[in-house]
């Protein structure tokens, strides 16, 4: 036994003791997860794979992205500065809208003083007697073309007014009422009929008419204030009266299951209303209206043709005859054209026509016009009456 005391006892001497003993063991020791090999030849996981840079693994071990914070910052930056820019360019988008908007304003307001400007000097200058008429002999033309009404381009006041204008042309040889017309107001026909008349009892020169297509009804009145009527073989002339046209819808308001509610102040005041039934006493009355109207109608038309009218029972019965039928009754002086009346009055087909045009501004401002009222139902109304 050794006395020595850092030598364990037990042991004997001439062995390496203790020490030794416990090298053997870890010389001898294995890992017990990989028993096959020496612990000297495992391979540490914590070295292995790439190099990490410094700071890195702080950050992934952090939970930070993979992308750093400078990173974020840019993107959040430009998805600013990209919906910033989506915002400006609405805001300019709109500013453009509204100035095309302005300026298409102005455009329009432009073009309307430009052609009410246009309008004025052409009805000052171009459109007078003394622009148009010319210095050798002619016809004077007054256009009577389409229904004659207040709101329609064969009015009173349009034709009158070429009829002065060519009654006034020193040139002039004659007046010529171009008619090509069915008829229409009474009040419109008789107007024109009254200035003829007028005209006719100065004897200065002669009116004429002369009918194309057709003469009937209110165009027919016109007609009759001439000195002479000249008509092609197949014009249709003719049926003096009078018509009132309208409908009953009384039942079929009932069936519909529609209640109408009128007020009035006086027993007959709708008497004309399509929704309620036309009585006898009511229905006598409203033809005594016409009768008396168609008794005007005929007064005129014998007043303006005088001995040259037939006496047939037929005339006034509201029958249209053709021209050359018109001739045997007397409703027509002679079968012909304008050519030929030219020809037989100045020697040529010359003539010039004195009716005011319809500008393109008073033609836009007139159906416009037309086109509102009837929207706000306050159309000028038009006599129930027609020639």
């Amino acid at each position: 036994m050794s006395d020595d005391p850092t030598r364990p006892g037990g042991m004997q001497d001439g062995h390496d003791g203790p020490a030794d003993g416990y090298r053997r063991n870890d010389a001898d020791h294995k890992d017990p997860v990989n028993s096959d090999q020496p612990s000297e030849l495992k391979e540490d996981p914590w070295t292995e794979g790439a190099e990490v840079p410094p700071g890195k693994g702080a950050k992934q071990a952090s939970g930070v992205p993979g992308d750093d914070a400078e990173t974020l910052r840019e993107r959040q930056r430009l998805a600013q500065l990209e919906m910033m820019d989506h915002w400006i360019g609405g805001v300019l988008a709109e500013q453009r809208r509204t100035r095309r908007w302005k300026l298409f304003f102005r455009l329009m307001f432009l073009t309307v003083v430009l052609v009410a400007l246009f309008a004025a000097l052409y009805s000052l200058f171009w459109d007078s007697p003394s622009a148009t008429a010319p210095t050798q002999r002619h016809l004077g033309i007054v256009e009577v073309s389409g229904v004659i009404a207040s709101d329609s381009p064969a009015n009173a006041e349009r034709i009158i007014q070429g009829l002065n204008r060519a009654w006034e042309a020193e040139s002039a040889a004659a007046v010529v009422l171009h008619i090509n017309s069915p008829g229409g107001s009474p009040v419109q026909s008789q107007r024109i009929y009254a200035e003829i008349m007028r005209l006719r009892e100065q004897g200065d020169k002669p009116i004429i008419a002369v009918i194309e297509d057709i003469g009937a009804s209110g165009a027919y009145y016109i007609a009759a204030a001439a000195d002479e009527i000249v008509a092609s073989p197949v014009s249709l002339v003719g049926s003096i009266g009078v018509i009132y046209a309208g409908f009953g819808f009384e039942e079929a308001i009932a069936r519909v299951g529609v209640e109408r509610r009128v007020l009035t102040a006086g027993e007959n005041k709708a008497f004309l209303d399509p929704f309620q039934p036309l009585d006898d006493d009511t229905e006598v009355f409203w033809q005594s209206v016409l009768n008396q109207t168609h008794e005007q109608f005929i007064d005129d038309v014998r007043a303006g043709r005088g001995e040259r009218l037939g006496n047939s029972s037929e005339i006034f019965s509201g029958l249209i005859w053709s021209g050359e039928q018109s001739v045997e009754l007397g409703l027509v002086d002679q079968l012909g054209s304008l050519e030929q009346l030219s020809r037989e009055q100045v020697g040529n087909t010359d003539w010039v026509d004195y009716t005011p045009s319809l500008d393109p501004f008073d033609r836009f401002t007139r159906r416009f016009t037309q086109v509102v009222a009837e929207v706000l139902g306050v159309s000028a109304p038009n006599t129930p009456l027609r020639f």
